[in-house]
């Protein structure tokens, strides 16, 4: 085998935001983990264990640059899904099972507004709120996990369990929103009870008839039926300066749409899905 399977699971200690688009004056927060914030998180990790090593700081782009093409070489991943502990093991709560419990348990907002205090007023046009997904939910209080997996290469000599122990993923990490702590990392030959080929370039993961997709996944000559949306993302570039790099992968289709029938995916950078022929 050229990849080797591991079943990760990180309880949530504060709020997480994982920016997915703005309603208003409300920046609305993605139901999951996505790759892409999973790969930034795990690169930032790296790079500066990386540099600390050598007695020095990552400040620049190209330190950063060179973790994240590793981590996209080496390992595959799959988004995160929100869990509850179901007796000795943990139950993923789709988002797109039942939409408006899922909402109701797990996701709340936060608002605040900057001050002008000269006139001990708010600054007009500052008002804003962020949706999170809450560390507990929200009518019964219990812990909430995120269920990911990732599949490691055999070449791989990166540093990366010991990375997964400190992590923060999303928006607003300066305030302590996205802490984790690593529960579990086990082997594993599946994923979301989804069979996985892991002797090929990539991990190539079988979607049965009639089930979800589970993370992003590129357009192909395949039926499915769910949404599309165009995915684009903010990179931080020496040049260029703090997110004002734009990424874009095109129009996909979204977690949570129905294969219509049997398909294969491989999971390709930024734990997107890519068609099998």
């Amino acid at each position: 085998m050229n990849w080797i399977g591991y079943r990760v699971v990180f309880r949530l200690h504060s709020p997480l935001h994982i920016g997915w688009r703005k309603v208003g004056n409300v920046q609305v927060t993605r139901p999951y983990l996505t790759g892409r914030s999973f790969w930034g998180a795990l690169t930032e990790r790296l790079a500066r264990d990386t540099a600390a090593q050598k007695g020095q700081k990552a400040t620049t782009s190209n330190d950063y640059h060179e973790s994240g093409h590793q981590v996209n070489e080496y390992l595959a991943f799959t988004y995160f899904y929100p869990a509850l502990q179901s007796g000795n093991d943990y139950q993923v709560v789709w988002p797109w099972d039942d939409e408006r419990t899922f909402r109701r348990r797990f996701l709340s907002s936060y608002q605040s507004t900057a001050l002008v205090y000269p006139e001990h007023s708010a600054a007009e046009g500052s008002l804003h709120e962020i949706e999170f997904l809450s560390p507990h939910t929200l009518d019964t209080a219990d812990p909430v996990y995120l269920i990911g997996y990732v599949f490691a290469h055999k070449d791989c000599s990166l540093p990366w369990h010991d990375a997964l122990t400190r992590l923060q993923f999303g928006g607003e990490r300066g305030y302590g929103w996205g802490k984790t702590e690593l529960v579990s990392l086990e082997k594993t030959d599946d994923a979301f009870s989804c069979t996985v080929d892991c002797s090929g370039r990539r991990p190539v993961i079988t979607v049965p008839q009639d089930k979800r997709l589970l993370a992003h996944t590129k357009p192909d000559q395949i039926m499915i039926a769910g949404e599309v949306e165009p995915l684009v993302g903010r990179e931080w570039h020496t040049n260029s300066g703090a997110g004002a790099s734009i990424t874009h992968f095109g129009v996909v289709y979204a977690p949570g749409g129905i294969a219509t029938n049997e398909h294969c995916f491989a999971v390709e950078s930024f734990g997107l899905w890519q068609k099998q022929p």
